[in-house]
């Protein structure tokens, strides 16, 4: 029979909420770790330079195709058999910011590919060197289209993390294991947990659609936009005729 008591006294637990807490902190991190290196992969496979190329590639190719929690416990298991031994946390975030880089990487190469060719040619015939061509002219375009694919892989890396429990690290879902351990009501446990997953879920909906709302300010298409366009072609066409 399901417990209400049960229910809600999950909700209030410390251990439970020090869970919630734990999956924003390792979501945050691994994404603010992982969209640097997205960049740098994403660079690489545009490269002219083949080695450069292939290496990115690999790396995109084998982070892809391969099961995150299978590549969770390699790091955590199978390095310290070379000598390379990681902590919980260490092995969590190198696993999902591995990992989350190479799906990273498709958006931020796809943003980039949208900017005309033409504008960062402009650029560069005006004498501005590439880093810059890059930051000042391409990326804020780009990001008009990312932001949208970047805010969806945020919230499902907030859920992704449950994979880390695989490894004894101590998030939301193994908290709530642990918290279930001490009355067997897993079912308002895990009821609970889930709550706790679409409140934070929700609440980074709302984030995103302000970043979404912010980033393409400026770049309106509606009618209020058509008629600013339209009034300000008219005087350039009445001055070409005169």
């Amino acid at each position: 029979m399901w417990s209400w008591d049960a229910f809600f006294s999950f909700l209030s637990n410390p251990q439970v909420i020090q869970g919630a807490w734990t999956t924003i902190w390792l979501t945050t991190v691994s994404m603010a770790l992982a969209l640097p290196l997205a960049v740098l992969v994403a660079l690489g496979r545009a490269s002219r330079i083949a080695p450069i190329r292939i290496v990115t590639g690999f790396y995109v190719w084998l982070m892809r195709g391969t099961p995150l929690l299978v590549q969770l416990v390699i790091i955590y298991t199978g390095l310290p058999q070379v000598g390379l031994r990681l902590g919980v946390i260490s092995a969590a975030l190198t696993g999902l910011v591995l990992n989350e880089a190479a799906y990273l990487s498709e958006i931020v190469r796809a943003g980039v590919l949208s900017v005309p060719r033409g504008q960062s040619e402009a650029a560069r015939a005006l004498g501005m060197p590439p880093w810059k061509v890059f930051r000042v002219v391409v990326m804020p375009q780009a990001l008009r289209v990312m932001v949208p694919p970047l805010g969806n892989s945020f919230n499902g890396l907030l859920k992704t993390t449950t994979l880390v429990s695989v490894i004894s690290a101590e998030e939301l879902l193994r908290r709530t294991q642990f918290a279930v351990q001490t009355n067997f009501r897993v079912l308002e446990g895990l009821t609970a947990a889930a709550l706790y997953y679409l409140a934070m879920t929700t609440l980074w909906g709302l984030v995103q659609r302000w970043l979404e709302v912010r980033v393409g300010r400026g770049h309106q298409t509606g009618p209020s936009r058509s008629r600013r366009v339209k009034s300000a072609a008219v005087p350039a066409l009445e001055l070409e005729t005169r």
